[in-house]
């Protein structure tokens, strides 16, 4: 007899977790594991501190640790990283060699060997690493999706203009932006990179990344990044299938739970074996990466204008 998730969760033990940086991500993961979603996976998870390179005292009675009391506590089973892109590899990788389990924002890491190699570690470990991609759990991506579901593309352009992004702290504009990059992938299939140009202007912080990308029908995407003050934050799509023209994202309501909780459910329900990670999910993300070091590499071997 095959039990429900109800009857198995109430089998599993708690698991104790850490919060990894304490940022505006950071403090909502506080929030939601010492609020859970009723009746769901992340019941079982158990908040045991948090981490931070300031020193914060207790944040809604959640102590302040040290980094080596996290990596040795034989409490803790898994760690959620909420730092800047710049420090994921490093600490991802220090807590699955400490043999924890691991929640990291995307991007897993700002090249696409390390991610392989810390994939590789999570495999070689046995433990989870999950990579948030809340982009593809919002109510909007998920009409989309529905909308674009079962069309022919024949061409496509999807275009984010935003404010000013440190690419010290954030990496190149194909790392910061994987988001976009994760929904023409999970939209269109693995795509195959043909070309790309990135213009700057460092002191006026602006800089616009135009990618092509072909569909395995050879059908052109070009995906669109750009950075600078004053731009309002704006995603635009312009998708031309065979039926019909897709140019605005869908506006529909938002889900009444939140994205991060969300997410956190889907960890969750991971570290207690009700939903395993997917190959096609490991398959996505590290597409993805391969995509956006293949961008990285193109556009540093042009010389500046």
């Amino acid at each position: 007899m095959q039990l429900s998730d109800s009857a198995l969760r109430k089998y599993i033990k708690m698991l104790g977790v850490v919060v990894v940086g304490i940022g505006m991500a950071g403090r909502v993961r506080i929030r939601d594991l010492l609020n859970p979603l009723p009746n769901s996976a992340t019941e079982k998870l158990k908040p045991m501190g948090f981490v931070s390179r300031r020193t914060l005292g207790n944040i809604e009675q959640l102590k302040q640790i040290t980094l080596d009391e996290a990596l040795q506590s034989d409490e803790i089973q898994a760690a959620i990283i909420s730092l800047e892109n710049q420090f994921h590899e490093e600490y991802v990788r220090k807590f699955l060699d400490a043999g924890k389990h691991v929640c990291v924002e995307y991007p897993l890491a700002l090249s696409a060997a390390a991610a392989h190699e810390l994939w590789d570690l999570a495999d070689f470990k046995g433990k989870v690493l999950h990579v948030e991609h809340i982009e593809l759990l919002t109510a909007e991506y998920k009409q989309l999706k529905q909308e674009v579901s079962g069309k022919e593309l024949m061409e496509g352009t999807l275009h984010l203009t935003g404010g000013p992004l440190d690419r010290q702290r954030n990496g190149f504009p194909a790392f910061s932006g994987i988001a976009r990059l994760s929904w023409l992938v999970d939209l269109f299939g693995e795509l195959t990179f043909k070309s790309a140009t990135l213009a700057e202007q460092q002191k006026q912080q602006y800089w616009k990344m135009t990618t092509h990308f072909h569909t395995k029908n050879s059908r052109p995407l070009i995906w669109i990044e750009e950075r600078g003050p004053g731009l309002k934050r704006t995603k635009c799509i312009n998708f031309q299938f065979k039926s019909d023209i897709l140019d605005h994202i869908p506006e529909v309501p938002n889900d009444h739970v939140s994205l991060f909780m969300q997410d956190l459910n889907l960890f969750a329900q991971k570290l207690t074996g009700q939903k395993p990670t997917k190959p096609s999910e490991k398959k996505r993300i590290l597409h993805c990466l391969d995509l956006a070091n293949e961008i990285r590499v193109f556009c540093e071997q042009i010389p500046p204008n």
